[in-house]
């Protein structure tokens, strides 16, 4: 009778585990669809019928070519629906699932992977700038992250100005991924933050051309 009752215990908690991996999974998914969805190609192409990565010289799916070559209207909702698609999955995901464990680094990184290698269109992955602040968003109350990258950008942006602007991306996700794994305690968050910032590193090296490196402080020139 004993030996009846733990192996019905042992059976429930294994169903139990598989139950949470598969939330975990599910979100993950939902994360990397999303991701795949390149709002910042489609929109303007479904709006203008025009193909934002055949016209500028980085042929990126990106927010700011949709704003450069597709208008305000295709710019707003592309911004939009690239911050809500990194947003979405990562904000319901830590309602859902315990942000502590390291299954939810997946959930964070679904996203960003999604959009940097989409499931349908690989060459057309983008550099995942927009989708990575809509998961760090996601991470809502705690927003050092978002913050740290917001900083950064703003920082090689405004005061010690970095360019070409892939050079500049890659040091912005260098010292925000640097920045998390000092002062964020949370391991999933850490690990999940320095993936993000490897991908989109990554494609910004990809996609890298090898013009002069100008640095200026302020508007120094």
């Amino acid at each position: 009778l004993h030996k009846a009752i733990r192996r019905q215990r042992q059976m429930c908690i294994r169903d139990s585990y598989k139950e949470i991996i598969m939330q975990y999974f599910l979100f993950t998914l939902l994360g990397f669809v999303l991701g795949s969805t390149l709002f910042a190609y489609w929109i303007p192409k479904l709006l203008k019928n025009i193909d934002i990565c055949t016209l500028p010289d980085d042929h990126n799916p990106g927010v700011s070519n949709a704003f450069m070559y597709g208008g305000f209207l295709c710019g707003i909702l592309s911004l939009i629906c690239e911050l809500a698609k990194g947003f979405i999955p990562v904000y319901l995901g830590q309602k859902c699932l315990d942000i502590n464990s390291l299954l939810f680094v997946p959930v964070l990184v679904a996203p960003v992977f999604g959009h940097a290698f989409p499931f349908l269109q690989k060459q057309k992955g983008g550099k995942a700038i927009t989708a990575s602040f809509g998961v760090l968003l996601g991470l809502f109350p705690e927003l050092h992250p978002a913050v740290y990258l917001a900083f950064f950008f703003i920082f090689f942006s405004v005061v010690v100005i970095i360019n070409p602007h892939s050079l500049r991306s890659i040091l912005t996700f260098g010292f925000f991924a640097f920045n998390v794994l000092l002062t964020i305690k949370t391991a999933s968050i850490q690990i999940g933050c320095f993936i993000i910032a490897v991908i989109v590193i990554y494609r910004h090296l990809i996609k890298h051309n090898n013009g002069p490196v100008r640095i200026s402080i302020l508007h120094q020139r």
